[in-house]
């Protein structure tokens, strides 16, 4: 999960160019050029905030699915909050769906 959501964290999720950088096999590791930008700028390429695990998975926890009942009818209906941008590109690059 932590990999499909790497777009969004903080962490490099271009470890090859990452790679490339290195000047050999005992050489530090080099983060990326996206990954240097992200944490500069504290944005994705999508301009949406980046965060850490935690961070995103605390904002993913705030959407939730309602079960809805309406007066003497008694008639129920479900929905979830609408996510905001951010949380949808998470449940995007989950390739989770939010319906029932």
């Amino acid at each position: 999960m932590r990999q499909a959501l790497a777009p969004l964290l903080c962490d490099d999720d271009d470890k090859a160019a990452g790679k490339a950088r290195r000047a050999s096999v005992v050489a530090p590791a080099q983060r990326s050029p996206r990954a240097q930008r992200k944490t500069r700028t504290q944005r994705t390429d999508e301009g949406l905030p980046i965060h850490s695990f935690q961070t995103l998975l605390d904002d993913l926890a705030t959407v939730t699915h309602n079960r809805i009942r309406f007066g003497a009818s008694r008639t129920e209906t479900t929905m979830f909050t609408t996510p905001t941008p951010l949380q949808q590109r998470a449940f995007d690059l989950l390739q989770v769906s939010l319906t029932m």
